[in-house]
Formats: C-alpha cells, sequence, structure tokens
C-alpha cells in the first residue's frame, strides 16, 4: 500500500457540497450524507473512460448514479437507509413537459390556498423530539399544513413536490449547517408579525418548487437504479458476481456521526420514521450507525473473524486508556466500524470484475488525541479482501481539527 498522507493539502469548497448548488439535481438537499459532484466527475474522467457498469454500494443523496446516468452509463447503487432510496431514485427519474408544468401548477395551487387564510391551518406534526426548537410557532404550523397539501399527490408529480417541501421545510427551521454536523442557529424571535413570517413561508415554497421544476427536465440518458440493500451483501436486484467495472463511494467516515440523527427531520415529516426506536434500529443497522439503542448495543458487541490490521489494536488500547468516561466504547465504535467495512470489502471484490477500479472517498479521524488512518487501513484492508495496487491521496483539508483529512482510497480488482 502507497500512502501519501503527508502531502500538505488545503481546504477546497468545490470538494465539498457547496460545489453541488450549482448543479441541479444534484443540489436539491443538502444533506450530510452527500460528497461533491466534482470529486464524482474527477474519477469518472481520470478512471471511468472504459467503464460500461459502474457500482455505488453506500448511494446517500444518488450522487455517483446520477453523474454516471448523465454520461450514459449503466449504475446501480444502493443504500440501507429507504429515505435516501427514495431520494436517489426521484433524482435519477425522467419528467416530461407535463410533470413539469403539473408541478408547477400544483405548487401555485397549494401556496395559494396556504396564502388564504393561515389563521385556520391546523394538522399533526410528526414525533420528533424537542420539535419547537427546530420550527419557531408559526414556521411549525406551515411546515405542517403543507405537508399536508403536499402529502396528498401522489407519483413523479407528488415525489417532486415532496423534494419541494423538503427544502422549505429545512429552509424555515433553525437548521445550521456551519458545522460537520447539523446544529441550531437558535429562535429568530418576534421580529415579525405572524401573518408576515407565514407570507415569507409561501414564498420560500413558492421559490424551492420553482427551482425543482428549472431541473426536473434535465433528465440523464444512462440506465440508473437505486435499491434497497445492505453494502455488505452481495446479492440485490441488477447485481452479479464479476459484474461491475467501476466502484466509486463515499462510506461514512469513522468519526461517530450519525446520519440518522441529521437526517430525522426529513425522516419523520416523509414518513420514514415515527418513533426514535426506529431510529436507533436503523442506524445499528448501518455501519458507523451510534444513534440511541445502537450505542448501548456497542457494549455487548463482539468481534467477527474480519481481518483488522495489528495497528488498529494498537490505536484502540490508547484510546481505551483515554483519561474520558467513554474510551472504551469508542474503541468498540471504532473495532466495529472495521470490522463491518472488511465485510463490505470482501463483498466488493466479488462483484467487481477483473480489471475494474474501486474508489473510495473517506476522512481519517481522531479521539482523544489519538490519529485513526482510516485511509490506511481501507487500503490494507482492500489488498486483504483480494483488490491490488491500494494507494490513499489527500485530496482536501476538512474545516475543523488540523490533523483531518479527506482521502482518495483507490484499488484495482
Amino acid at each position: 500500500m502507497h500512502a501519501r498522507s503527508s502531502v500538505a493539502v488545503r481546504q477546497r469548497a468545490e470538494l465539498t457540497f457547496k460545489h453541488n448548488r450549482l448543479h441541479g439535481r444534484h443540489g436539491w438537499l443538502r444533506l450530510t450524507p452527500a460528497y461533491s459532484v466534482k470529486v464524482v466527475e474527477d474519477i469518472l474522467d481520470a478512471f471511468g473512460r472504459d467503464a460500461t457498469r459502474v457500482f455505488e454500494p453506500f448511494s446517500g443523496t444518488g450522487t455517483t448514479p446520477l453523474c454516471a446516468a448523465y454520461r450514459g452509463l449503466s449504475a446501480v447503487s444502493s443504500d440501507i437507509n429507504p429515505f435516501l432510496v427514495w431520494l436517489g431514485r426521484v433524482k435519477i427519474g425522467s419528467y416530461t413537459p407535463r410533470i413539469a408544468r403539473a408541478l408547477a401548477d400544483a405548487a401555485e395551487t397549494i401556496a395559494a390556498d396556504l396564502a388564504r387564510d393561515p389563521a385556520t391551518r391546523r394538522g399533526c406534526s410528526p414525533p420528533l423530539k424537542n420539535i419547537e426548537r427546530w420550527w419557531d410557532e408559526t414556521e411549525l404550523r406551515f411546515v405542517t399544513a403543507l405537508c399536508h397539501d403536499v402529502s396528498r399527490r401522489r407519483g413523479k408529480l407528488g415525489d417532486l413536490l415532496r423534494i419541494a417541501f423538503c427544502r422549505s421545510m429545512i429552509a424555515l427551521s433553525n437548521a445550521a449547517f456551519n458545522h460537520q454536523s447539523m446544529s441550531f442557529k437558535g429562535a429568530r424571535g418576534r421580529a415579525l408579525p405572524p401573518r408576515d413570517v407565514w407570507r415569507r413561508c409561501v414564498a420560500q415554497f413558492r421559490l424551492d418548487a420553482g427551482t425543482v421544476q428549472e431541473s426536473c427536465l434535465d433528465n440523464p440518458e444512462g440506465a440508473a437504479t437505486v435499491e434497497l440493500s445492505d453494502s455488505r451483501a452481495v446479492n440485490g436486484h441488477g447485481r452479479r458476481a464479476g459484474s461491475f467495472d467501476l466502484l466509486v463511494t463515499s462510506p461514512p467516515y469513522p468519526n461517530r456521526m450519525s446520519y440518522i440523527r441529521e437526517l430525522r427531520p426529513y425522516m419523520y415529516w416523509l414518513g420514514y420514521l415515527e418513533e426514535a426506536k426506529q431510529a436507533g434500529e436503523l442506524d445499528w443497522e448501518a455501519i458507523g450507525g451510534t444513534w440511541g439503542i445502537a450505542t448501548s448495543r456497542l457494549t455487548a458487541w463482539t468481534p467477527t473473524d474480519a481481518f483488522v490490521p495489528k495497528y488498529l489494536y494498537t490505536i484502540l488500547a490508547k484510546i481505551r486508556r483515554a483519561p474520558a468516561k467513554n474510551g472504551e466504547l469508542m474503541a468498540r465504535y471504532l473495532h466495529k466500524y472495521f470490522d463491518d467495512m472488511f465485510h463490505h470489502f470482501v463483498a466488493m471484490r466479488a462483484l467487481m470484475k477483473r480489471g475494474s477500479s474501486v474508489h473510495y472517498i473517506v476522512g481519517n479521524a481522531s479521539f482523544y488525541g489519538h490519529l485513526v488512518p482510516a485511509e490506511r487501513l481501507y487500503a490494507d484492508q482492500l489488498e486483504r479482501a483480494g483488490f491490488k495496487d491500494a494507494q490513499a491521496t489527500p485530496i482536501r483539508k476538512r474545516n475543523s481539527k488540523r490533523e483531518l483529512i479527506e482521502f482518495h482510497v483507490r484499488a484495482k480488482g
């Protein structure tokens, strides 16, 4: 394995979601699982010229299958989260001018109806914990009413309206994205009368529906699918042993960030979650999940027969000895993460053709001052799983701690 992790790198905004905002469907929703269109495009330019079938085992927001489909390639992606599967399918979908006109008409009908008499609007908001922290009173009433009106639409029109709803729902919330994890910017207070706030909410929905309409006709030429599946499994629709030329993905990083935590507002409003226990169960099934019950279950987890490099055990021992109450828990979390990733790499080796290439965008991590070289661990595990010539190249500095770097890890099938 050849790693070049000491090369000086800088923060590069074009390699983050900020770049996606300028690229139509790629910018529909700003979610934590998203990574840059430019990263995928650069990999496709350098390694995908002879590829015909692309696989993405951590589909997330569907960046890789959409990029591949825009190039006329065949792409299959999968995710364990049903909300992300829905989102990916909507993004890679094909839409007609008739659907675009229907979207404009339906959005205007909903907006005009909501604007008529806000005082009478009622409805049930989802059981999202501390929901009043997410939305101020007027914004919450509006989002509740909007969700009720949008949910009555079905088919492709309903899907596009839900994208517009998700954009408005988060834009009208107190969520902030100035940190690697979603945080809160605090309540806005009573600077405006409720009726003026309501008008602003209606205007936001009109704006978001227009944004979705503008890009929905930019249909990809290639064939892409997104399926619900575990990234540690080989079986699935469109997946046969040795059937893919190229794999491009960005898995969850080993930084104990829960994607379920980040996605809760979307999943509760759209009906993918009804109680907190479901979030914990789904996070436990995912690689790197640590939300709710997924954390408590770590205490009973035991390693499998997965290959884990010896130097990781040295790092885990240091984390366990750290003067912090969660040292043992963090060590278990990291051990399980790389245990799961090795099973994933073995499953991917069975899917990839001989001579294929795999590409992972992943960041390293730091726990209690101890660096976890995810890029080196990935490369070593990839080679043990049967891939060859694994390399790790730093691509950008992340926005938090100085030592945290994002890497492009690649290997040959």
